[in-house]
């Protein structure tokens, strides 16, 4: 989960476009690595689910995603959502919205790594994406994402993972990074950013080299290395310099979140 956040502080002061769309664009932290909505709903999620405890069923956990994603909006309303996304967190009665937004990819990384089967990471993923984003493309976003999470942590090689999201999403991994930056350009939709964001992922050689490829590549800059990144901690792992810098920048109760997810999988008491 960290790696995604990360991916969220780096990627944020290069949102809209505002990057040189190079790889050597200078240190990782700079004024402006801040966390944004991508980071509070990665953690609201991951507080759910660990809540929900493994055998929830549907309307347990959506209850529970429902509940978590509008407590941790409330207590960070500016963090950058979008503007359904913003009314869905104070309705009065929230529904669901058909959105393909990429908002659903960013948020679900906790659930590649909770579960023991790739079954069973792709049914929670599509939950945590149902509760707001039950359009088909925004569904298909949060799978892809948390399947490759799943492929990547439990040893699957990168050819492995391009056959499966492929196959099983139908997303187009053929381009290269340098095919797909030239005309990049901002979309929040998932199916305009996840399979852009999967293949920073192929083509990086490291962690931090996944992240620079991810902002090489502008547009929803903060959103793209999110996803790109949190696939890319379960390959690599994450540098322990990079996650005590990225943790800085959180809240107290944000790190409590994030200290409690890492500990229960180091003891492998999440069902891993």
């Amino acid at each position: 989960m960290i790696g995604a956040i990360l991916g969220d502080i780096i990627g944020a002061p290069y949102e809209f476009d505002r990057g040189p769309k190079v790889k050597d664009f200078g240190p990782l932290f700079i004024r402006g690595s801040e966390y944004t909505d991508d980071t509070v709903m990665t953690i609201a999620v991951a507080d759910a689910l660990m809540e929900a405890g493994k055998n929830a069923g549907e309307a347990e956990a959506k209850n529970l995603l429902i509940y978590s994603m509008r407590r941790w909006g409330h207590r960070y309303p500016y963090a950058g959502y979008g503007s359904q996304f913003f009314d869905w967190i104070f309705e009065d009665d929230p529904k669901p919205y058909n959105s393909w937004g990429n908002g659903s990819a960013i948020r679900v990384s906790s659930a590649g790594w909770l579960y023991e089967t790739i079954e069973r990471t792709r049914e929670v993923a599509r939950w945590t994406a149902e509760v707001t984003h039950n359009h088909p493309e925004g569904i298909k976003g949060a799978e892809a994402t948390a399947a490759c999470i799943f492929l990547a942590r439990t040893g699957t090689s990168k050819e492995e993972i391009r056959e499966y999201v492929t196959r099983e999403f139908g997303y187009d991994l053929s381009r290269t990074c340098d095919e797909i930056r030239p005309d990049y350009h901002h979309m929040e939709s998932c199916q305009k950013t996840v399979p852009e964001a999967i293949t920073a992922f192929l083509e990086g050689q490291d962690f931090e080299d996944v992240i620079r490829t991810a902002v090489s590549l502008g547009g929803d800059c903060d959103t793209l290395t999110c996803i790109a990144c949190s696939i890319a901690e379960a390959f690599y792992g994450v540098p322990e310099e990079l996650k005590e810098e990225g943790m800085k920048r959180l809240t107290g109760e944000m790190k409590d979140v994030v200290e409690r997810f890492d500990l229960e999988n180091v003891k492998k008491e999440v069902w891993c």
